[in-house]
């Protein structure tokens, strides 16, 4: 596999970058991509939602009207969950647990099969360095900006303090080291651009 190789104004340098095939050049497997990205943000939930049963609501105990006579159904009283505003019956508890177990080798081969498909619709590419002289947001805005890049994931071998307090303010845009590319935001931006080293660290990760 070869990945196309960019130089610092975005244009297509002369020879492109040998790529593992045991990274790059997966086949493209849906069920399990689908099944880590939706793990994934399955783990990053914090489960402190709360709900409140019939007995934590605010309301008063006494009987809305008398049982019989009325020709209305029957009550006892307001905090009932058939009521609006009552209780519920099956309330959400705040240590609710929404893991999903994800085996390391299924992990791995999810995170080949998103590279490699990737790498075939042309969205990864590999630059020799990416860096800026100061951390201004406008400076990497421009960088981007001429090399054609707009919604974009940065995978570099060290995070760099420019590169990295620049890129804070942007939306589309995120650095991150290989260990810390997750499936999620690999799915999520449309270009993934890759220096070199970190594209050795990449390969010997998961090679």
């Amino acid at each position: 596999m070869e990945l196309k190789l960019l130089n610092e104004q975005g244009i297509v340098a002369g020879s492109n970058v040998a790529a593992a095939d045991t990274v790059f050049g997966r086949d493209y497997n849906e069920a399990l991509i689908h099944q880590i990205v939706v793990a994934y943000a399955a783990n990053a939930r914090s489960g402190n939602r709360k709900q409140k049963d019939r007995e934590e609501v605010h309301h008063t105990t006494k009987k809305p009207w008398r049982q019989k006579g009325t020709g209305r159904a029957r009550a006892g009283m307001s905090s009932s969950p058939l009521w609006r505003g009552g209780g519920r019956i099956f309330p959400n508890s705040p240590d609710e647990n929404f893991t999903h177990k994800v085996n390391k080798k299924m992990y791995r081969a999810g995170i080949c099969s998103i590279l490699s498909q990737l790498a075939r619709e042309e969205r990864l590419v590999v630059v020799e360095t990416l860096s800026i002289a100061a951390p201004k947001t406008k400076l990497l805005s421009q960088k981007l900006q001429g090399m054609g890049l707009e919604s974009v994931m940065i995978i570099t071998d060290t995070l760099e303090e420019n590169l990295l307090l620049a890129s804070r303010n942007l939306p589309n845009v995120l650095v991150v080291e290989p260990r810390h590319a997750d499936p999620m935001s690999l799915v999520f931006y449309k270009k993934i651009v890759v220096t070199k080293a970190a594209l050795a660290m990449i390969e010997e990760m998961f090679a």
